[in-house]
């Protein structure tokens, strides 16, 4: 019987210990609650860049802008009525009245593309026409030693001719 009762002792120290354990745990996650709590309100709460507080003075500027717009309709509405009157022209201008060309967008997108073309021609021009000169040089060098040749054999035959 000793025996048991040292038995059932040890169990009521084991639940002892371990109800202190749990108590232990509970009261620590509580703590721990009310840190996190305690850090969560000092944190700073987010500041909204993109959210306009509406203040009187916005509520009134919108009112005004309200009132402006009812402005512009009238002048519109006035402009509408005088577009429906007839509107009587003395002169007519001929010249503004006559079409374009059926080729002026052709000739106004090809501009570019033709100025190219016409410094490319020209340059193409001046050197054909050196070209020509440089032969031209060529021949009138082989007609003047043609000539220095020839013409001691031409006033020969006009020494002999005048005799």
């Amino acid at each position: 019987m000793a025996n048991v009762i040292g038995r059932l002792q040890e169990e009521a120290l084991k639940r002892k210990n371990r109800l202190k354990e749990l108590r232990f745990k509970r009261n620590h996650e509580e703590l721990q609650q009310i840190m996190v709590n305690e850090v969560s309100a000092n944190i700073p709460k987010p500041v909204f860049r993109n959210y306009k507080h509406v203040t009187e003075y916005e509520i009134q500027e919108s009112s005004a802008i309200a009132n402006q717009a009812g402005i512009v309709e009238k002048q519109i509405d006035a402009q509408l009525e005088m577009m429906t009157t007839p509107i009587v022209i003395d002169e007519i201008d001929i010249v503004n009245l006559a079409p374009r060309k059926p080729d002026w967008d052709l000739k106004r997108d090809v501009s570019k593309k033709l100025e190219k073309l016409d410094r490319k021609t020209q340059k193409a021009i001046a050197e054909i026409i050196r070209d020509r000169l440089i032969a031209g040089q060529e021949q009138d060098i082989l007609k003047a030693v043609n000539v220095a040749t020839s013409a001691p054999s031409v006033a020969l035959n006009e020494n002999h001719t005048d005799n």
